[in-house]
C-alpha cells in the first residue's frame, strides 16, 4: 500500500508540476503576443523549469531573450531544442540564423538557414534571412538568387518594392562591373598594341642601322689577293 501510495503521490505532483508548467507557458505566451518581453521571460524560464521538454516554451524563450538584447542567451535556447524541435526544426534553425546575424557571424547565419531549408523548402524567412546575411557577406549573385525566391514564395510582402530596388542595384552594379572589366581588358590591349608597336619601331630602328653599317665596312670584312712580290725598304 505504501508502494502504491507513494507512486499515487509521485504521478500527482509529477501532474501538478506539468499543470503549473503548462499555466506559466499560457501566461508568457500571452505576455509575449502582447510585445511585452520584460513580463513573458520569467513565466517562460519558469514553464522550462517545470517541463524541460516544453519545445515551444524554449522557442518563445529565445523569441524573448532576442527582443531584449541577450543573444547568446536565445542562441543556447534555441540549440537545446534544435535537434527535438520536430514539425518546429525549421522554425527554430531559421531563428537561430537570425540570432548569428545579430551577431555578425554571417558563417553561422547562412548556416543556420540553410538548415531551415533543408527541412522545409518553402520556409520563406529562411530565404530572406540568407539573402540579407550573404548581402553581407558579399555573395552578391546568390543573394540576388534568394531574394527572387523569397519574392516568388511571398508575392504579397510588404518588403516587396524594397527587394526588388535593391536587386535591380545589385545587378546594375554587376552590369557596371562588367563594364568596367571589359574597358579595362579594352585598355590593356591598347596599352600592349601601344607597347608593341613601340618595340617595333625601335627595332626597325636599330635593323636600319645595322644595315647602314654593315654597308660602309663590307670592303673591310675580306682580304683581297695580291699578284707580285713584296719588297722590303
Amino acid at each position: 500500500m505504501k508502494k502504491c501510495g507513494f507512486l499515487i503521490c509521485g504521478l500527482w505532483l509529477l501532474q501538478a508540476a506539468l499543470g503549473f508548467g503548462q499555466v506559466n507557458f499560457t501566461r508568457g505566451e500571452e505576455l509575449l503576443m502582447q510585445n511585452k518581453p520584460k513580463e513573458a521571460v520569467v513565466y517562460l524560464e519558469n514553464s522550462i523549469a517545470d517541463d524541460p521538454a516544453h519545445v515551444k516554451a524554449f522557442l518563445y524563450l529565445g523569441i524573448v531573450y532576442e527582443q531584449l538584447n541577450r543573444t547568446d542567451e536565445a542562441i543556447a535556447a534555441y540549440r537545446k531544442i534544435l535537434d527535438r524541435a520536430g514539425n518546429l526544426t525549421a522554425n527554430v534553425a531559421n531563428n537561430l540564423g537570425n540570432a548569428y546575424f545579430q551577431k555578425g557571424n554571417t558563417d553561422y547565419a547562412e548556416q543556420f538557414y540553410s538548415r531551415a531549408l533543408d527541412v522545409d523548402g518553402v520556409y520563406s524567412p529562411a530565404y530572406l534571412g540568407r539573402a540579407n546575411t550573404r548581402v553581407k557577406a558579399g555573395a552578391l549573385r546568390n543573394a540576388v538568387v534568394d531574394y527572387e525566391l523569397y519574392l516568388s514564395l511571398e508575392p504579397r510582402t510588404p518588403q516587396r518594392s524594397e527587394i526588388e530596388r535593391l536587386i535591380a542595384f545589385i545587378r546594375s552594379e554587376f552590369a557596371a562591373e562588367e563594364r568596367r572589366k571589359l574597358l579595362a581588358e579594352e585598355e590593356a590591349r591598347a596599352e600592349a598594341e601601344r607597347r608593341q608597336r613601340l618595340l617595333d619601331e625601335v627595332a626597325a630602328s636599330l635593323q636600319s642601322v645595322s644595315d647602314s653599317s654593315q654597308g660602309l665596312s663590307s670592303g673591310a670584312e675580306h682580304v683581297e689577293g695580291y699578284e707580285g712580290e713584296f719588297e722590303l725598304e
